[in-house]
């Protein structure tokens, strides 16, 4: 044993020493050692848009790659509140946006700045599963609001009795990975109404904010009555861009939130690659009809796994955002939980999911299992194939 480690502590923080590996990682480690089909993990199969991949390779290549400043590039701040005004009419300062290394680390940031010891972080259950261990790790205690299938409803009275004198924070995910939803506007009002009159701040994880379909438009909570300055909006460009690995991601909020954001970020990752972020911020000025484009050819795809589940025989629910959709087990004559489902079908069907019970912290819905539709059109249709077969054989 080293010098000075206690006989009687076990190595390591106990948050994420007694944590599991992520069922992302994990379901797509079995897709690699089996060679399935990989619809568990949330990304596209396609290189991204080759516009902005050539405005990445062009700023490698012909500009500074030297450390840019720690808050973002001026040219990505002055572009992701030019957009958010453009797309979602909310009036930003680029002093009021910190570009962060992904999402993820914009959540991290967020709760390591504004979390005190103690203090609860009202949370809506099914979750991205990196909430709580954050929330924990910056001294948080989570207050977790379950939500149930199939409208996944927001309601007045399950909000007001989750929150207690010391909750001082929401953290919340819209639109919603792993359900599809896309929050309702009475849903949204009820949720800023509760921030104001608790005086919370909202940590508003809105990174399907683009992936969005049938012609609905997002609204983001910071633009409800009394939310501009309590609010943080977290963006990516991955899930805009359908470039996961570059990992750029961005936080936005009034002065005194930011400047205490900032803070919190110079110590996790400091900067993100300025060619990146050089790209992005062309990629954010793209015209209207871009976006339209991006959203028709993922809800193609959307259409195109249902049809071909439900041709099978599978009770796929409505999806409204994202890149997933979910199959009701009991409701497609299957009698197993999600887990045992996703575990067979892996090594049978050669199909890799996630069973949604990995989105709760306790009391889990066990029969639901989300699907990855970002796929090209002959994976959806060779998945879809394999599914069919492997329901058939069952029955």
């Amino acid at each position: 044993m080293s010098a000075g480690m206690s006989e009687r502590d076990p190595l390591g923080h106990p948050v994420y020493r007694d944590m599991p590996t992520t069922i992302f990682e994990k379901m797509s480690g079995r897709a690699r050692e089996t060679g399935a089909i990989n619809l568990g993990q949330g990304f596209p199969d396609a290189q991204g848009p080759e516009e902005i991949l050539r405005a990445a390779a062009d700023a490698l290549m012909t500009r500074s790659n030297q450390y840019p400043p720690m808050a973002g590039l001026a040219e990505l701040r002055g572009a992701v509140a030019a957009h958010y005004a453009r797309h979602q009419g909310i009036d930003l300062s680029p002093q009021e946006v910190i570009v962060t290394s992904g999402a993820t680390e914009a959540i991290a940031a967020s709760l390591l700045a504004l979390v005190r010891p103690g203090d609860e972080v009202l949370v809506l259950a099914p979750l991205y599963d990196a909430y709580l261990p954050l929330i924990e790790r910056a001294g948080g205690v989570a207050r977790v609001l379950r939500l149930t299938p199939p409208d996944w409803r927001i309601g007045r009275e399950a909000l007001a009795a989750a929150v207690t004198p010391n909750t001082r924070l929401l953290l919340m995910n819209n639109p919603v990975n792993p359900t599809g939803i896309a929050l309702r506007e009475q849903e949204l009002a009820l949720l800023a109404e509760l921030c104001v009159e608790n005086d919370l701040i909202a940590i508003c994880d809105e990174v399907w904010e683009h992936v969005i379909y049938d012609g609905v438009a997002h609204r983001p909570l910071i633009g409800f009555p009394g939310m501009r300055d309590r609010t943080v909006k977290i963006g990516s460009a991955g899930k805009i861009f359908s470039l996961t690995g570059w990992k750029v991601g961005w936080m936005c909020a009034a002065p005194a939130l930011a400047t205490l954001l900032a803070r919190a970020h110079q110590f996790i990752t400091f900067t993100t690659p300025p060619h990146l972020q050089w790209a992005v911020a062309e990629g954010l000025a793209r015209p209207e009809s871009w976006f339209d484009a991006m959203r028709g050819a993922y809800q193609a795809s959307r259409d195109r796994l249902v049809a071909g589940l439900r041709g099978a025989g599978y009770v796929v629910n409505a999806c409204a955002a994202t890149w997933f959709v979910t199959v009701d087990l009991p409701a497609s004559g299957i009698d197993m939980d999600d887990v045992a489902f996703c575990e067979r079908i892996i090594e049978e069907a050669g199909v890799a999911a996630i069973p949604i019970s990995a989105f709760y912290p306790a009391e889990p819905v066990t029969h639901l299992v989300r699907l990855c539709f970002s796929k090209a059109d002959g994976i959806l249709d060779e998945a879809a194939a394999r599914l069919a077969a492997f329901r058939a054989s069952l029955i």
